[in-house]
């Protein structure tokens, strides 16, 4: 649990800093602060739910930024699938290094703690595991595509 106090100080710092926005995970508990106002439909705060998405209504991506397995994304997805999101801001990459291939693609099977991408932060390469089983529908980003927090990644067909 984050303490009160540390808050307000970590607040303060943040306000005397260049700093824009920074994202704090201690037991268990996740707080992202930020000077700017978050993007329409990204929820910031405290976070106690893992980075998974319920049953979708919208796509927070469109057609012209789908990745190479939807030619065209749904404006309202199916309600049977489930939406990973981006757990922090960063860049998108489909696999470890430009001549590799894909971590997923559309059709492929997937299981829990399986690589799905990695987003660049800060010059750190985050690994984004699977939380579920289920096969890949569609990719939302393209590689090498900058992501915003809660930003839909993939969609997942639990089945």
């Amino acid at each position: 649990m984050i303490e009160f106090e540390f808050l307000e100080r970590l607040i303060q710092a943040i306000d005397q800093s260049s700093l824009d926005s920074i994202e704090i995970e201690r037991g268990g508990t996740r707080v992202r602060l930020s000077k700017s106002a978050p993007a329409a439909g990204i929820a910031a705060g405290v976070s106690h739910a893992p980075m998974i998405a319920g049953p979708p209504q919208t796509a927070h991506g469109s057609a012209a930024s789908a990745g190479d397995d939807s030619a065209a994304a749904p404006l309202v997805a199916p309600s049977h699938l489930v939406e990973i999101t981006s757990p922090m801001v960063g860049t998108f990459y489909r696999s470890p290094a430009p001549d590799a291939p894909p971590y997923v693609e559309k059709g492929k099977r997937i299981g829990l703690g399986d690589t799905l991408c990695i987003i660049e932060a800060m010059k750190l390469m985050n690994e984004l595991e699977s939380e579920i089983e289920g096969t890949v529908v569609e990719t939302l980003v393209e590689n090498g595509q900058p992501v915003e927090y809660g930003q839909v990644l993939f969609r997942v067909d639990p089945g």
